[in-house]
């Protein structure tokens, strides 16, 4: 089981981190999604330990954390809110620049700050 869960967190971190290097600002944040998806199933597998409800433990026996699984319920819930902002961050560049494209951005940057540059040497 353990060999399974680090598989899936190696797979889901190595997927996250190619997709973080393209040059699309959509694939940026997929990417970012299935890191943050990776951290907290590493998280969750660290703290792998069966055992009773924590609530009402029965018996004598080992008993689970249940700090871990607020932790990843937080992990969750932060990292749907930093996607949130990441899509209308993404959606605004796309509407003030017609594109997602980060080589295509730099390009249309470099160009304003050279037009702002001739202005301010016409001026």
């Amino acid at each position: 089981m353990t060999l399974l869960l680090a598989a899936t967190v190696g797979t889901l971190f190595g997927s996250g981190a190619y997709l973080m290097l393209k040059p699309d600002l959509l694939r940026i944040v997929a990417g970012l999604v299935l890191v943050s998806n990776a951290a907290i199933l590493t998280l969750l597998s660290a703290a792998l330990q069966y055992g009773g409800v924590p609530i009402l433990p029965l018996g004598d026996g080992p008993v689970s954390d249940p700090v871990v699984q607020a932790l990843a319920l937080t992990g969750i819930v932060i990292g749907l809110a930093v996607t949130a902002l990441l899509f209308a961050l993404a959606y605004c560049v796309y509407l003030t620049s017609e594109t997602i494209d980060l080589d295509e951005l730099s390009r249309i940057e470099t160009r304003r700050e050279q037009e702002l540059e001739q202005e301010e040497l016409s001026v």
